[in-house]
């Protein structure tokens, strides 16, 4: 009866329905300044007399828009957030966002927020709260919320008015702040899937990527989290690990800015593109954006580039079949048309133009799937389908035709913006600017608007010649220009002959 007893047992665990392992998807996402209603801010344009409860409902609905496009409705199971703000307002004990939510369950955020007088108490909640309630209103529920705390490195010129923020649904062991040089704490959290340890780092590292003097920063803000990726790895080298976020940086720094003798994401973190280099003994890290394409690698864009400043990266504990492991080609850019992408596939931007206010982020989120494995064998690798070989150059660039560019939807009005308000500040880097000027005085070609003066820069050399030729001191100057900096001088670039008026 035994061997007949162990035969039967068999059988019926051969022959039972295997159930599917379970997945999950992770999402980085900067949501571009998400504020709350209290009025205080480090920031001009989130003070009250320019951030009105009704700009906080449009933004706070189109996030939560866009985090349900993920997973059928339900969203994501772990949000990786940048930009949220570091409450200047906190209570004297941590948010219990469960007790918030409970509380406003009565009314729709439309209906708080609408409201003819703001309730005080709602006004008083974190940014990362009003985001809560958008999903729950959504559907969206059952996250737990992680944020970074406000510290930085020693050296660091200031605080920071922004911070990383954690969503998850997955059961959380641990969480620790790492401060890093003028940046953002880089948010550790430590999650648990079936019982195995998966890491999570949310990262917001200092702008400017493509700046070789901020590089440094950068650099040491890749230095922070390497040094605790290292600490992790030499405990267990095939530690399940992802990190995500907005690293200023490009997946080809190295190359794209050959100027740079060191850089934070290549040579210091170590993220690199050769997919099968995981299986080998040292500690490598592959960035999820060679999964795609070259001419598909793009979250934002800047001076009439794509970049990647949006990342993913993971560790080789999850090519292995033990613990979590990443579902292959997987990775996608959130981009969806007719909601965060505009008729040129660009991102729809947050502005303060109109009384609500409109637009999602200058960056689209990225994501990828993982899956729980029930095989505990660190000695199989997961068999990849067209595994990248890491090849990169520095131009492959995707660049903006600008010519199909919808002007007068995308640029930011001067005159819309309350008075005094300066353009020179660095919220306004990158902006599309519908400019009406002067013509200054002096030998630069430059134009004087709202009390400032900004150089005007053309690539075309014609069209400059002729601008330069036509322009007289004094006279009126009306263009579109991207808003920027160069060797500390503010400027705006004309990148077609279409932007001038």
């Amino acid at each position: 009866m035994r061997p007949f007893l162990r035969l039967s047992a068999i059988l019926v665990v051969l022959l039972a329905p295997q159930l599917p392992a379970r997945t999950f998807t992770v999402v980085a996402y900067n949501v571009e300044n998400l504020f709350d209603l209290d009025g205080v801010s480090g920031y001009e344009d989130y003070q009250s007399a320019r951030y009105t409860p009704a700009h906080a409902l449009t933004k706070l609905r189109n996030i939560a828009g866009v985090v349900a496009k993920f997973d059928g409705g339900r969203g994501p199971d772990v949000l990786l957030l940048s930009e949220i703000e570091v409450d200047a307002t906190p209570g004297a004990a941590a948010p219990d966002y469960d007790a918030i939510l409970a509380r406003l369950r009565g009314k729709t955020l439309d209906q708080l927020l609408a409201a003819k007088t703001l309730d005080p108490a709602v006004a008083d909640l974190p940014a990362e709260a009003l985001l809560l309630k958008a999903l729950a209103d959504a559907g969206i529920t059952g996250y737990r919320v992680i944020t970074g705390e406000n510290v930085t490195a020693p050296g660091s010129e200031r605080r920071q008015e922004i911070r990383c923020a954690v969503l998850t649904r997955l059961p959380v062991r641990n969480v620790r702040s790492h401060a890093t040089l003028n940046a953002r704490a880089i948010l550790e959290v430590q999650t648990d899937v079936d019982g195995a340890p998966l890491y999570l780092f949310a990262n917001h590292w200092k702008s400017g990527a493509s700046d070789p003097e901020s590089e440094p920063v950068r650099v040491a803000n890749a230095r922070t989290l390497r040094t605790r990726l290292d600490e992790i790895l030499s405990s267990d080298p095939n530690a399940d690990i992802i990190i995500g976020g907005d690293l200023n940086s490009q997946y080809n720094q190295r190359q794209r800015y050959p100027r740079m003798k060191e850089t934070g994401i290549n040579d210091v973190l170590g993220s690199q593109g050769n997919e099968l280099a995981v299986r080998q003994p040292g500690r490598p890290l592959y960035n999820l954006w060679f999964e795609l394409p070259a001419e598909q690698r793009g979250s934002d864009t800047y001076r009439g580039e794509w970049g990647t400043l949006m990342h993913l990266i993971i560790s080789r504990g999850l090519y292995d079949h033990q613990g979590v492991q990443y579902v292959d080609n997987s990775f996608a850019v959130g981009k969806f048309a007719g909601l965060n992408a505009d008729a040129e596939g660009l991102p729809v931007r947050w502005t303060f133009d109109g009384p609500a206010g409109a637009g999602f982020s200058d960056h689209f989120p990225v994501a990828a799937t993982f899956k729980a494995v029930p095989d505990g064998r660190r000695d199989r690798w997961l068999a990849l389908k067209n595994a990248s070989e890491g090849g990169v150059t520095g131009d492959a660039v995707k660049t903006i035709d600008y010519a199909k560019m919808d002007l007068a939807g995308r640029a930011l009005r001067p005159d819309a913006l309350p008075a005094g308000t300066r353009l020179q500040q660095d919220e306004f880097k990158g902006r599309l600017v519908r400019v009406e000027g002067r013509v200054a005085a002096g030998s630069r070609l430059a134009v004087e608007l709202r009390g400032e003066t900004f150089d005007v820069w053309v690539p075309d050399e014609a069209l400059r010649g002729r601008l330069r030729s036509e322009s007289r001191e004094g006279a009126t100057m009306r263009f579109f220009g991207e808003l920027g900096q160069y060797r500390g001088r503010w400027q705006f670039v004309i990148q077609h002959e279409s932007w001038v008026k």
